[in-house]
């Protein structure tokens, strides 16, 4: 313990006389923010995951310690290295849990600004070699701080999307990990290469690359920016919902992951993002600002990112975002799981006859994705239901699913009248196109980066950044368009339009219509189940058969010089 370090210095160093009252008191303030530091950081993993108000004092506090913490060790730094025997690596310390502290209250609060704040702290720790040292000493749990440490920065800066720095960290931690499993030949080294198989296959994730004309990869954001989702035209008449919580569910089998994060997880996550601001000229601390110094726009909707949960873990997060959804406000639930099927024929077509997606049990998972259970006249227990959902379609509900048996929340009823909108994944790709799954969905994939699912399904693999660009440009102006085929449509239920006031769900919408289009035209996608549905059902005619969106299709494939894998005739028929 902290209190520890004069006693052994006094005992060490001479008589405890020699040291002068003030370098004492010092060393003991050090000691004890150091102390009530570490006690309120490990504090955190107590507090509840769920509910949005019960953590925010504490967070404040543990901030507090850590910033007079930070800048003590900084003001007192020579007499620290003197009398206490301060090191290099106990300053990365610091700074990391002050990085991870940021990180959490991205976690919390969904804020992006604060993963600029944690990468600020974390890159520091590079920068100055505070863990340098460490290799020197003999003790193992040094170094995984050390690789810990890299693994953490590696989180945030992928959530930035800083993939030149994550490749430097890559290839720093694989050396790391070797000089450290060469050292003290432990039993955690299958683990540690584990994560670095993990962060490779998470790098290589995209099928489409971007390329500068030197051949340097582009990094593309796809978070929401000023120019994102399609304005709205005057006397477009929209309702004023606005999305305030999402419940983001990854529990796919074999999808490529990093940390607690799938691929699918990650796309989402950044499709109800906005683009990072940085927070250093607005505030000083979380939690700490004025309200008049608020950033001038809206916040991102708040966040539950859910890896493998089980039921009970999934229904306590969802009623704990139900109860605190503010009024005038929706809930999004997104479900990146494998598929559940109904193992007995039934005689009745209730909300849990046809099955539904896979919640965690760590057992009865069989090929996959059917799941036998001994008795076939009971219901799958390990699974959510479309009837699951039912209590919460109280308030307005907005779900995407991505599974092989996403159809199963076709069968929806609403039964409080309230908005309510399901959009479902195809529940099978045409075999000609390459398996993509375990590095995504295609669908996910064409909600969050619509462009290169289109240049992935046209046998694409890179792309010259002006072109590139320019089909952004022509893609922008579609969105606009489908925007416009929505809010003019005379026959579409309106439960779309009281979502299309919210630029996020708006940008979602238009972008499934345009997913939609695109599949029911491509000449490789030709059965039933290799398009996207919805619930309530879309105006095939006004929006995903369109001929004014079909011929922007083939116009955007021909800019792209791939139109001969779309279908001509479809405009034949009008």
């Amino acid at each position: 313990r902290a209190e520890l370090g004069l006693k052994e210095i006094m005992s060490s160093g001479g008589a405890e006389d020699d040291i002068p009252q003030a370098e004492r008191k010092t060393v003991t303030d050090f000691c004890y923010l150091l102390d009530k530091s570490k006690q309120l950081f490990n504090g955190l993993r107590d507090l509840p995951q769920y509910g949005q108000k019960q953590w925010q004092s504490y967070f404040g506090r543990t901030f507090d310690v850590y910033t007079k913490l930070w800048k003590f060790q900084q003001q007192h730094r020579q007499v620290l290295d003197n009398r206490y025997g301060l090191k290099r690596w106990q300053i990365g310390e610091i700074a990391s849990k002050i990085g991870q502290l940021y990180y959490h209250y991205y976690l919390r609060t969904s804020e992006t600004s604060y993963l600029n704040e944690a990468f600020s702290f974390y890159s520091a720790i590079r920068q100055r070699s505070y863990y340098s040292q460490v290799n020197k000493e003999d003790r193992p749990e040094l170094v995984v701080k050390k690789l810990r440490y890299y693994a953490r920065f590696i989180v945030v800066c992928l959530l930035l999307n800083k993939m030149d720095v994550v490749k430097d960290l890559v290839k720093e931690l694989s050396d790391e990990i070797e000089d450290y499993t060469h050292r003290f030949n432990t039993e955690d080294q299958v683990e540690w290469n584990l994560v670095l198989q993990e962060v490779a296959a998470f790098i290589e994730a995209d099928p489409v690359m971007v390329l500068n004309d030197d051949n340097t990869i582009v990094i593309t954001s796809n978070r929401l920016s000023e120019t994102g989702a399609p304005l709205l035209e005057q006397g477009m008449i929209v309702g004023q919902l606005a999305l305030a919580d999402a419940l983001i569910i990854g529990n796919c089998n074999n999808q490529v992951k990093f940390s607690e994060l799938t691929i699918d997880m990650f796309r989402m996550l950044q499709a109800l993002e906005r683009e990072p601001m940085n927070l250093a000229s607005q505030m000083n601390k979380p939690g700490m600002q004025e309200s008049t110094e608020k950033p001038a726009r809206r916040e991102n909707p708040h966040k539950y990112l859910l890896y493998k949960p089980t039921f009970s873990q999934l229904y306590t997060f969802l009623a704990a975002s139900f109860k605190e959804l503010p009024a005038n406000s929706v809930l999004l639930i997104y479900l990146s799981a494998t598929g559940v099927f109904p193992s007995g024929r039934s005689d009745s077509e209730g909300p849990y006859d046809f099955g539904g997606v896979l919640t965690n049990s760590n057992r009865d998972i069989i090929n996959g994705d059917a799941i036998h259970k001994r008795n076939q006249s009971y219901k799958e227990m390990h699974c959510l239901h479309p009837g699951d959902l039912y209590p919460f379609t109280r308030k307005p509900l907005f779900i995407i699913v991505d599974s092989s048996n996403s159809v199963a929340y076709k069968n929806f009823t609403n039964l409080f009248g309230q908005p309510l909108v399901c959009l479902l994944s195809p529940t099978a790709y045409p075999k000609a196109l390459q398996d993509q799954s375990q590095r995504g969905s295609l669908f996910t994939l064409f909600l969050n980066n619509p462009l290169m699912a289109f240049l992935f399904v046209s046998g694409l693999s890179s792309m010259r950044r002006g072109l590139w660009e320019k089909c952004q440009d022509y893609l922008r102006k579609i969105n606009r368009d489908i925007a416009q085929l929505l809010t003019h449509s005379r026959s579409i239920d309106q439960a779309f339009l009281q979502f299309f006031g919210d630029e996020f769900l708006r940008l979602l919408l238009t972008r499934f219509i345009f997913c939609s289009a695109t599949m029911r035209m491509h000449k490789i996608f030709r059965e039933t189940r290799n398009y996207p549905e919805s619930y309530p059902q879309l105006p095939r005619d006004e929006t995903v058969e369109n001929p004014h969106l079909q011929k922007h299709i083939l116009e955007l494939a021909s800019i792209l010089d791939v139109r001969n894998v779309f279908l001509e005739n479809t405009l034949d028929d009008y």
